[in-house]
């Protein structure tokens, strides 16, 4: 009982295939209270340097909107006009600091998951107008940790209020010994500073909100061991699926190699034990090359194939070891097996030569000047 409830534990790391699925259904970790962050201390930014413009832009729109001619006062179509006009001005000065805040708030998830869009994340879902649901979501860790961060949030900003207040108390009492023009301009300046500081106290918030987003990403998206188990069977296939691949494999390279024998110049053999075919082109080839090779049931079906299609087989047991050790299949030879099956190709040849011409044919060669180091080489 113990061991089936550990087993499905959440306790690994989610797989690639498990994160990726989840961005495609728009899970990734988001922090509302860094893109909050990013905004405000935006718009704090732009009202900074474009704050004055701004009120002077708005100063004068405001003194012509409100003095109107005799002649406009009596005309019913140049009213609408006027406060059309006056709207259209308001928008374009108003127009920077909303580019800012679009910009900001279209790229800030990037700072924290990237950016992502998903149509299953927007689907209707009849569950989540469940009223019990909707509790539970209320009451977990993440409504908690929600909750938590709101009560820090009106903490913080009020904090930070009375601490901005108090700082710049003398100066909000000296405003009425300065002139209205004046007056106005620093006591704007005042709120555009106040609001930075207050923008830049939910730091705090963000600081602790964003690990905590990526913790519960990833705890929500853990896995069990049977859940690995099952998506490496389902994208790679079970072990019994995948050996018989590679029998298939096998077989198909075998039957391959098997055709090539009989294009064969000669097959070296152990006698019993190892086959190597060989087959040399010269025009095409700089070497002897492998074309087909193997041990006991293997060698004794490419010595029938070599047999039947008149290739020659030749006893040569170092040699044979030291090329099916040394040389895959569909390679050239080393250069310090050149001598040694030289010997052989010439013998072959030789033997061709004799069998044409009706005579006896010469002796197989011996002693053939294989390298002490290759004579017993370790298989790979």
């Amino acid at each position: 009982m113990a061991e089936n409830q550990s087993a499905e534990e959440r306790t690994e790391k989610p797989t690639p295939k498990r994160l990726r699925e989840a961005r495609e259904k728009g899970q990734v970790p988001r922090s509302r209270e860094l893109n909050t962050l990013m905004v405000l201390l935006a718009a704090a930014g732009t009202l900074l340097l474009l704050g004055e413009r701004m009120i002077e832009g708005f100063t004068g729109l405001m003194r012509h909107g409100f003095v109107l001619e005799r002649q406009a006062l009596l005309d019913p179509a140049t009213l609408p006009a006027r406060m059309a006009g006056s709207l259209v001005d308001g928008l374009l000065l108003m127009a920077p600091l909303l580019a800012v805040l679009v910009v900001v708030a279209a790229l800030s998830p990037l700072a924290l998951g990237g950016w992502t869009f998903s149509t299953k994340a927007v689907a209707f879902k009849l569950e989540k107008l469940d009223p019990v649901k909707g509790l539970g979501r209320i009451f977990s860790v993440k409504g908690l940790m929600e909750l938590g961060k709101t009560l820090v949030k009106f903490l913080l900003v009020a904090a930070v209020s009375v601490l901005v207040l108090h700082s710049e108390l003398a100066q909000l009492l000296s405003l009425d010994q300065e002139s209205v023009r004046e007056a106005l301009a620093h006591a704007g300046s005042l709120c555009l500073w106040a609001f930075l500081l207050i923008s830049a106290a939910l730091v705090v918030v963000a600081a602790v909100d964003v690990p905590f987003q990526l913790w519960q990403h990833n705890k929500q998206l853990k896995m069990t061991l049977k859940e690995i188990k099952d998506e490496q069977k389902e994208t790679e296939g079970s072990p019994e699926l995948k050996g018989r691949i590679r029998a298939i494999q096998r077989e198909m390279a075998q039957r391959r190699m098997m055709q090539e024998v009989p294009t064969a110049d000669v097959v070296v053999t152990n006698p019993t034990h190892y086959a190597v075919a060989l087959r040399y082109d010269r025009e095409g080839d700089a070497a002897p090359r492998v074309v087909a090779k193997g041990t006991d049931l293997m060698a004794q079906q490419i010595r029938t194939i070599a047999e039947a299609n008149g290739v020659s087989v030749v006893s040569a047991p170092p040699l044979a070891r030291a090329l099916h050790a040394l040389v895959e299949i569909d390679q050239e030879i080393p250069a310090e097996l050149y001598v040694a099956v030289a010997h052989v190709l010439a013998y072959v040849y030789q033997l061709d030569a004799a069998r044409r011409a009706g005579r006896r044919p010469p002796p197989p060669p011996k002693d053939l000047p294989v390298p002490e180091e290759f004579r017993k080489p370790r298989d790979h």
